[in-house]
């Protein structure tokens, strides 16, 4: 009889991770890019550009704990406190898949995610795209991170205190509110996220703050940020390719919204297609 995942963190880390975290490779071609969902969703947020990918590219997508795809007892809460936790989820997921050199295009939170990774284990990654990435949400003195203390209040106070209500109305702000089916696909994926893991996971990424790696960053790294995205203001990626120490290339991509992988796709593999060549 197969051990059960939970009991036995060992075992889930070393030989169970791809199965638990519903990891596929698709696609024939000799790169290969890894796809890191961000807050909120599962691996289906790529479903619109990756038949574009696969055609050109080996093409890996896995869903994180918190998904509403995963088995909920994989996601402890005081586990995944830290990007960190998730960085190393990567690196171990990435070494049991056997893959190297990798292209790794993180969205989001993901983004930091695949950075932490890349600077433990630089050998695992040829180039980083970060789709949507902030090291930082909350503003400080020197520093617009697009979020006041009161904001980040206020938002977790509305996923604590009626979670349907926000699983309704947060989409209307993060997905392009023209496109009706995206704002409904991400209302979907938050509805099969649980209101506890949706909180705790939204402190986890608004109250991080990652500003520090960014100088420490060698692997050639590109950033997309869409003009018009109220979760990362442009001003954010502007940041980071001024902080980030390797090579750095800042794409802006003429959308609204925190998802062009789901508003903006042709826009979106066009850019994609450039920096992977």
């Amino acid at each position: 009889m197969e051990p059960k995942l939970h009991n036995n963190p060992k075992m889930l880390e070393k030989k169970w991770l791809s199965t638990a975290l519903n990891a596929r490779s698709i696609g024939l071609g000799t790169e290969t890019i890894v796809l890191a969902h961000g807050f909120g969703t599962d691996q289906s947020v790529w479903d619109k550009i990756t038949p574009s990918l696969v055609e050109h590219y080996k093409v890996v997508l896995f869903d994180w704990p918190f998904s509403g795809t995963v088995d909920p007892t994989l996601y402890d809460p005081l586990k995944y406190s830290s990007m960190e936790a998730f960085a190393d989820v990567l690196v171990t997921l990435m070494d049991q898949m056997d893959l190297k050199a990798i292209t790794f295009l993180g969205h989001s939170m993901s983004g930091m995610i695949g950075c932490i990774a890349s600077i433990a284990r630089p050998d695992l990654f040829k180039r980083l795209i970060l789709l949507g990435a902030s090291p930082r949400y909350l503003n400080t003195d020197d520093y617009e991170g697009g979020f006041t203390s009161s904001d980040v209040e206020q938002f977790l106070l509305n996923i604590e205190s009626n979670y349907d209500n926000w699983v309704t109305s947060f989409p209307l702000l993060a997905v392009d509110p023209n496109d009706e089916p995206s704002v409904n696909k991400f209302r979907e994926f938050l509805g099969r996220m649980r209101a506890g893991v949706a909180l705790s996971l939204a402190k986890t990424v608004f109250y991080s703050d990652y500003r520090d790696i960014l100088e420490k960053i060698e692997t050639p790294c590109t950033i997309i940020q869409t003009t018009s995205d109220i979760i990362v203001p442009f001003n954010v990626a502007l940041y980071m390719e001024r902080k980030i120490k390797g090579k750095v290339t800042l794409e802006a991509l003429e959308a609204k919204g925190h998802f062009p992988q789901m508003t903006a796709c042709p826009q979106l593999v066009d850019v994609l297609k450039g920096v992977i060549g």
